[in-house]
């Protein structure tokens, strides 16, 4: 197997599953990750927070981890990585704000290199301007955001457990579908897994 080096981009309330699930499974196969926020620094930390499906009209939300970013905002260069992920939670609603999120994003796009997005990581790849043409998977609410910036949306299957993938791009609707999800962008990247 040829070692990635992946980058995450994510920001305080992500998605704890969102965020720790692959980051270690890619960890595990022996890829390279990095996770990155704006405004901080190699050592410094995001809040998660914990969303789940109870019944409610819409998931709930509880306290999550400390996850430590090992890698500085400020410092990356996204022509030294082979791959993106966007975990989702309610990060993705500011750090779509921010224009060098957006330019790593859009660098990606253009380079035609893997990109995973997950529940409101979409939101940020609508931001970019990246997902005209593409077909996207992600979390019904953010429906609108895809369809309104020339996505097509894909909606999840009834357990939130399918993973959809358009071109370099893998998407998903929730943590539900992290087997599917991490399964289609591994295969994106190239990583072969003897058991």
């Amino acid at each position: 197997m040829s070692k990635k080096k992946v980058l995450f981009i994510v920001g305080d309330f992500v998605e704890d599953y969102e965020i720790m699930v692959p980051y270690q499974m890619l960890l595990m196969i022996g890829h390279d990750c990095h996770c990155i926020c704006p405004g901080k620094k190699q050592g410094d930390y995001v809040m998660t927070a914990i969303h789940d499906f109870e019944g409610h009209q819409t998931y709930s939300e509880k306290p999550g981890h400390r996850f430590v970013l090992n890698a500085d905002f400020d410092a990356v260069d996204p022509k030294n990585y082979d791959a993106l992920v966007l975990p989702g939670g309610r990060a993705p609603e500011y750090l779509r704000l921010n224009p060098k999120v957006l330019s790593i994003v859009r660098h990606f796009s253009e380079a035609n290199k893997p990109i995973a997005a997950i529940c409101h990581g979409p939101q940020i790849l609508s931001a970019a301007g990246v997902l005209k043409g593409k077909e996207c998977s992600c979390y019904p609410a953010v429906e609108y955001e895809v369809s309104s910036s020339g996505g097509s949306y894909i909606p999840p299957n009834e357990s939130f457990s399918s993973a959809h993938v358009s071109g370099n791009l893998v998407t998903a609707a929730a943590w539900p579908a992290h087997p599917a999800w991490m399964q289609a962008f591994v295969k994106l990247l190239g990583t072969k897994i003897e058991l």
